[in-house]
């Protein structure tokens, strides 16, 4: 008969483990102890406690800063994972020296770190800077669009907001009648009646919610002086397009230094349009820098990347006044790229604004059919961009031959002429970005930004928001470019490594 060496779970152990021996130099977890034990300044958390006589003793920063960091760089975002971690990952274990935070404790750390995470960020960046890992002549700013801790299906403007509640008010009515007919007829079985009141609180509670909200909110604006969509649940949140679909979320903004692409400034925005983006980011990327040492005209002359969707008027003013080399594309300067000219193509040219002959004297339009297009609009705003619009009349262009050439889109049942306003930095653009200079730059973004994102979304497995309001939100962004830098200092700061 076989003879098995025996077990018993019964048995306890008694595991020697070294907690700074688990810290192995050259890992990710080392680096990050290294450097907030002996480089980031952890005074600016003293003035949050107030227990040196009476009182807990509270975890340290230290310890709840380096199990976020480490959790964050490994996929873990949720705080009762990351307590769950504390209990069974020897990593974890060590580097929290045994401690075990819970989860409320490592939520609320990382929820009040309002006023840390920007002198947090900038420690990390002044060590990059010291390790010459910036190299200050070329960046490249993009953005991710992630969903947060918020549903798309309660957002809608103030008057939807009023007329839901108006009908959720109609239903409870409704369910209250059908209640007493019942009560009346004593014919209800008991099931029905209990799941009816739920149902009835429910609605209750979603009515008083929306009414709560309405006392407390005002319309959102948006640029073009329409209201846009609010959001009850996070109402600095919005709804935004993305490749997947439609998300109720933030759009994550970096500006990537292009030698070893560390992020010298981040910021998530509820906006899912980039065309008012650049002035913030490069307003908080040159406070990040001036930090550092460098002067207020660190941009000056320095290269900026950014694709299509940041082509904008206001964009490219303050890039120009910031006197940045800046290669920002319009939405078609790929259809005019040389190099996709062998693709098939329709074979119908359509007309351009160079096609209609201005008439300076009488201030209006002459299409190429000889039909005139008069001034409608004087300033409208549009994708960013100021224009004046001309319009023709609608029998005009109803049986005119060259309609196919002229109207493409889809139900238009006249010309519309968009002519930019003053001087156009954005016809400057389009020609800068057909030099062959520009053809040249230009690709270098993807190179740049992308593969930060990559690591962000897919090693780092942030694929949506926890928090809720655009603070959070943010310092959660803040948190992973920070953990993103010190992996750069980990692959190219030897004294880490």
């Amino acid at each position: 008969m076989a003879r098995y060496k025996t077990y018993d779970y019964r048995q306890r152990v008694l595991l020697p483990v070294s907690l700074e021996d688990q810290l192995m130099p050259g890992t990710l977890e080392f680096a990050i102890h290294t450097l907030v034990e002996t480089r980031l300044d952890m005074s600016i958390f003293e003035g949050k406690y107030r227990n040196d006589e009476t009182g807990r003793a509270a975890y340290d920063p230290k310890v709840l800063l380096k199990v976020v960091l480490l959790a964050y760089s490994r996929g873990l975002i949720s705080s009762r994972k990351i307590e769950q971690a504390c209990r069974e990952n020897v990593v974890f274990v060590a580097l929290a020296c045994g401690q075990q935070p819970d989860h409320s404790t490592i939520a609320g750390f990382v929820s009040s770190l309002r006023d840390e995470i920007l002198p947090l960020f900038r420690d990390v960046l002044l060590i990059c800077e010291e390790m010459h890992l910036l190299g200050g002549t070329m960046f490249a700013l993009d953005g991710c669009k992630l969903p947060s801790n918020a549903s798309k299906e309660w957002s809608g403007t103030v008057a939807e907001f009023r007329k839901k509640k108006e009908k959720i008010e109609v239903k409870v009515a409704q369910l209250l009648e059908e209640q007493v007919q019942a009560d009346r007829r004593q014919d209800e079985p008991p099931g029905p009646r209990g799941s009816r009141q739920q149902q009835v609180e429910k609605l209750q509670r979603k009515a008083e919610q929306i009414g709560q909200w309405l006392t407390e909110n005002q319309p959102k604006i948006g640029a073009a002086g329409r209201e846009k969509q609010s959001n009850i649940t996070d109402n600095d949140s919005a709804t935004m397009m993305t490749s997947h679909g439609a998300v109720q979320g933030y759009n994550s903004q970096a500006l990537i230094d292009a030698k070893h692409q560390v992020i010298v400034h981040g910021e998530a925005f509820g906006d899912g349009q980039d065309h008012g983006h650049v002035p913030p980011m490069l307003t908080g990327a040159l406070a990040n820098l001036q930090s550092l040492g460098h002067k207020p005209d660190y941009f000056k002359g320095k290269i900026l990347t950014a694709d299509s969707n940041y082509h904008t008027q206001v964009n490219l003013q303050e890039c120009q006044e910031l006197g940045l080399d800046a290669y920002i594309p319009d939405r078609k300067f790929r259809n005019r790229d040389p190099r996709f000219a062998t693709q098939k193509r329709r074979q119908v040219r359509r007309f351009t604004l160079k096609d209609f002959r201005h008439d300076e004297v009488l201030d209006r339009y002459i299409c190429p059919d000889g039909k005139v297009l008069k001034l409608a609009v004087k300033r409208v705003l549009t994708h960013g961009h100021l224009y004046r619009k001309y319009l023709a009349a609608e029998e005009d262009c109803q049986g005119c031959p060259l309609r196919p050439r002229c109207i493409y889109a889809a139900g238009a049942k006249r010309k519309m002429l968009l002519v930019p306003f003053g001087e156009s930095l954005s016809r400057q653009m389009v020609e800068k970005i057909e030099t062959a200079e520009g053809r040249r730059i230009y690709p270098q973004r993807l190179a740049i930004a992308e593969p930060v994102f990559a690591n962000i979304r897919i090693n780092k497995r942030l694929d949506r928001f926890t928090l809720r309001g655009k603070i959070k939100v943010n310092i959660q962004w803040l948190m992973y470019c920070l953990v993103h830098n010190i992996e750069k200092i980990l692959n190219y700061g030897l004294a880490y490594a």
